[in-house]
């Protein structure tokens, strides 16, 4: 394109020229015609005149014959005397270029003619009108003549240009074709465009086009590192650094549902079960590193078996896929993790660590199909023992048509529980941060196997209350508790027991815990309920008639995990609790955190008012209870002030 209006400018720049030059030329040969012309005409008037005189000169003819001006466009006649004869003017407008080179050349003027007598004397000027006319005919001539060849030049190399253009683009489109073809079947650039199809379109853009092609190749290696880069990013767990979900789901489809070779293997699945728990009781911080520890024992195990694949796909839970293993050795595997799960547990004063279950799959199998079956597995576990592990087989899940063979299990487990009364409770204490400040204990429960062994507390709560056993769970834990405090003779002490929301909004379970505390009315005054405030909040009625009863029987009601609904003063106003236990995740990082803080001294401001105490949970650390202090707290809780202990 640039070429080209280099063009067009040459083109014009010569049409200039060459209208410049023809100019002067014309112009110069009009002058040397005007010159030729008058010459000519004073030398016939000369002529013409010697051969007479002035007698016998007839001035009426001679006028009369120069009067229609196409020879003289003026004429003067004089005597001998110089006196005028007669005058003959006829003046004429010349066309406007013939007038401009005329006044630059000056090449008309008047001329005379004396005979040799000298009595006869000539004035006149030359009509060059048909002259001048030749002359316009002759420059608009060259212009036109010449601008047609400046054009016709232009419009060719326009059109040639066109075809050169369209054969360029048609080229490359059919190279870029070519090199698209090459590269549809592999995810890896080629970069050379050699081959004699190429040759044939265009050898001399077969360079560039490798040059291009090498620094697509490197653009794409870019781009493929950095997809790869965000989207290791985006599949990664933050805790654990381990794949998440949507990389677990990505690996199984591409490697397992639809793997095109035959395959096979072990998939088991991993629950923590003292993770809600720990979050709760210790901190979010300690729910984290617990989790890793997590983490790293399954690591460690999974990675003596070749190409296992470890993934973190909730909060909780963690996905092993074990390829070529057969369940016969991922029996090997369940128990090696329960061995080191255990020892973890002793060494970090833990209740339970985590649990298995384990299912075997093969190629072509629904993700959907197999986390079911697992999850079964799971419940079958965690019905068994401490970090126990079950495997499921596909022969297991025909002989036991029911889909809901892990909550049959269950039923029986808790059943069990509630019939044998296996309970363990310990307590652990709120500290008061004022003289005058009333604090209880919190009697906490663990649940027992036949052997004696701890059953996870999160998946048995879980489960009963799934299964509608949770009433009967939270009669098992009140009247164990009232037991156990009457027969350590423990009723000056104050405790505080956990009621699931279900329980407090079941009208049979608030008559029968009303009728069960005026039997120990001593010890009914010493102990106060804890509710969820997320509970409370879902039967507002309900939760006011359960407090009511609570309170006419002398005890009291705290709201726990507060802060994780959407409270409102209204819900102080009308359920009236006595204390309220701030959720442990205001807690953590407190002295970091100026908007927990805010909202921590906010609420106590409002709870004193209508005078409730207001408890922190989850403190873990002397920074955190010194900014509790601050706040005018009433009391503190957890692991840095008290781990649980037995009653």
């Amino acid at each position: 394109m640039a070429g080209f209006k280099k063009l067009i400018f040459i083109q014009i720049i010569s049409w200039l020229l060459c209208v410049l030059v023809g100019s002067y030329f014309i112009s110069v040969s009009f002058d040397h015609a005007i010159s030729n012309t008058q010459k000519n005409a004073q030398n016939n008037i000369s002529k013409y005149i010697n051969k007479i005189s002035f007698s016998d000169l007839s001035a009426k003819d001679l006028e009369s014959s120069v009067a229609d001006g196409k020879t003289f466009s003026s004429f003067t006649l004089r005597d001998f005397q110089g006196a005028e004869v007669f005058s003959v003017n006829t003046p004429t407008d010349l066309p406007v270029f013939a007038s401009f080179i005329q006044s630059s050349f000056n090449s008309l003027r008047p001329q005379f003619a004396v005979n040799s007598a000298a009595d006869i004397k000539i004035e006149f000027t030359v009509n060059v009108q048909d002259l001048a006319e030749q002359l316009q005919a002759s420059f608009i001539t060259l212009i036109l003549v010449s601008l047609i060849l400046v054009i016709i030049p232009v419009l060719l190399m326009k059109s040639i240009f066109y075809r050169l253009n369209k054969n360029i683009s048609m080229t490359v489109a059919d190279l870029i074709d070519v090199y698209i073809e090459k590269n549809r079947a592999s995810q890896d650039l080629e970069t050379e465009l050699d081959d004699s199809k190429l040759k044939k379109l265009g050898k001399d853009l077969v360079p560039s086009f490798n040059r291009l092609s090498y620094f697509l190749k490197s653009k794409h290696e870019e781009i493929q590192n950095a997809a790869l880069s965000i989207k290791q990013e985006a599949y990664k767990d933050t805790v654990t650094e381990l794949g998440n979900r949507n990389m677990f789901v990505e690996y199984y489809e591409k490697n397992i549902e639809n793997n095109e070779q035959s395959t096979f293997g072990s998939l088991a699945m991993i629950r923590c079960s003292e993770l809600q728990v720990i979050n709760q009781s210790r901190g979010y911080q300690k729910g984290d590193e617990y989790v890793k520890g997590v983490a790293d024992l399954v690591k460690h195990i999974s990675g003596t078996y070749a190409g296992s694949q470890v993934f973190r796909i909730n909060s909780s839970d963690f996905v092993v896929i074990l390829p070529h293993v057969p369940l016969k050795e991922a029996e090997r595997f369940g128990d090696n993790l329960q061995s080191r799960f255990t020892q973890y547990q002793q060494n970090q004063e833990l209740n339970s660590v985590a649990n298995t279950g384990i299912v075997g799959y093969e190629k072509g199998k629904p993700l959907g199909e197999l986390l079911s079956i697992v999850d079964n597995a799971m419940s079958m576990a965690q019905s068994k023992q401490v970090n126990a592990w079950h495997v499921q087989r596909e022969t297991d899940l025909l002989n036991n048509v029911s889909a809901g063979f892990g909550n049959q299990n269950w039923r029986k487990v808790i059943n069990e529980v509630i019939e044998s009364k296996r309970v363990h409770l310990v307590m652990q204490n709120i500290m008061p941060l004022g003289k005058s400040i009333k604090a209880y204990a919190e009697i906490q429960v663990r649940f027992k196997t036949e052997d004696n062994q701890s059953l996870p507390t999160a998946s048995f709560l879980a489960m009963s209350e799934k299964l509608g056993l949770i009433i009967e769970i939270d009669k098992l834990i009140i009247d164990s508790s009232l037991e156990k405090v009457k027969s350590r003779n423990l009723s000056e002490k104050y405790f505080g027991l956990n009621v699931t929301a279900s329980s407090a909004h079941n009208d049979q379970f608030v008559i029968w815990l009303e009728r069960r505390l005026l039997k120990d009315t001593h010890i009914a005054s010493k102990l106060i309920f804890e509710v969820s405030e997320f509970g409370l909040q879902q039967n507002i009625k309900a939760s006011k008639r359960f407090i009511d009863m609570v309170h006419r029987v002398g005890a009291r009601v705290t709201v726990e995990r507060f802060g994780v609904g959407l409270t409102s003063f209204k819900f102080f106003r009308d359920l009236k609790p006595d204390f309220i236990k701030m959720d442990a995740s205001y807690t953590r990082g407190l002295e970091d955190d100026k908007n927990n803080q805010y909202f921590m001294r906010l609420m106590v401001d409002l709870a004193h008012r209508i005078g409730v105490s207001v408890f922190a949970e989850g403190v873990e650390s002397q920074e955190e209870k010194h900014i509790v202090e601050t706040l005018c707290l009433d009391g503190v809780q957890g692991y840095y002030i008290e781990k649980p202990k037995d009653i």
